[in-house]
């Protein structure tokens, strides 16, 4: 049997916009007091929220589009599942939550759609119909939360990396970068990015690496460092780094690693009286 047919979305229409106030308000209540809830939602929001989603579901159902992708297809619905759903990850609600306020429309639907005094024969293809939008609604809901977690994960992510690998000034034209912990290929590349827009904004001559808080160098983190050194000559500043504990200096003879090309220190003293020197030169 066909479901998706004029006169069963003529029902849905009909339903939408004869219980609309009613339908709204029990969705909310739905929401707020139901397994979608949030500890610290709030209601006005989720007025919005479903205002929203109800406006885009009418005007999807008006539409010549079939109700098989009505979610997907139809723009002003299928964003304002996303956003609903992004905003909840964003307020750290559960995923399950977030797909539960959403599923929770349907029984609100189906509750107004056995109220209306419509022909008792849509009733049922109404209601299959129903099922069939907002399971794929919640299906969207769930995807974009997870996909929203992600983005704001890797979000943090960077930021804590950024934190970690704070550019300080410790002299006129001189920048150090106090690493601590593994330097792997992503920290990588935040290391060198910010400490070269360091180099071009502060007019740096000479910029210090320190890895006194590094565990352990090994070719991949001596590689690594050998790029960012490389990367700073290129901005034509001198590069050195310090922290050269006895133990990483066996290690890094051991491996026949070759760092004879950069200038390296026991400490970053060591090193900062160097960089001064250097810079006094170049004056």
């Amino acid at each position: 049997m066909d479901f998706d047919q004029p006169a069963v979305r003529d029902l849905l229409s009909r339903v939408l916009a004869d219980q609309d106030g009613d339908l709204a308000r029990r969705w909310i209540d739905l929401q707020l007091n139901g397994s979608g809830r949030t500890a610290d939602q709030d209601g006005e929001e989720v007025r919005r929220e479903v205002m929203a989603v109800l406006d885009a579901l009418r005007s999807g159902i008006a539409s010549e589009l079939p109700v098989a992708g009505l979610v997907d297809d139809h723009p002003p619905l299928h964003d304002a599942i996303v956003q609903l759903s992004m905003r909840r990850a964003r307020a750290g609600t559960a995923p399950t939550a977030t797909a539960m306020a959403v599923l929770s429309l349907k029984e609100a639907m189906l509750e107004a759609l056995a109220r209306h005094d419509g022909d008792p024969s849509m009733r049922f293809p109404a209601a299959v119909m129903t099922n069939q939008l907002l399971d794929a609604a919640g299906t969207l809901s769930f995807q974009s939360y997870v996909e929203g977690r992600e983005h704001i994960i890797r979000a943090q992510h960077q930021q804590m990396l950024e934190l970690s690998t704070p550019v300080v000034r410790l002299w006129r034209r001189v920048l150090a970068v106090p690493l601590i912990g593994t330097l792997d290929s992503t920290r990588t590349q935040v290391v060198m990015n910010g400490l070269l827009e360091a180099i071009q904004a502060q007019e740096a001559k000479v910029a210090i690496i320190d890895i006194t808080g590094v565990p352990t160098v090994d070719t991949v983190v001596a590689h690594h460092l050998l790029q960012t050194v490389s990367a700073v000559r290129l901005m034509g500043a001198d590069c050195l780094i310090s922290g050269i504990r006895p133990a990483i200096a066996q290690t890094i003879t051991q491996l026949g690693i070759d760092l004879s090309t950069i200038v390296t220190r026991a400490t970053l003293a060591d090193a900062l009286a160097e960089a001064i020197e250097l810079t006094g030169a170049a004056r």
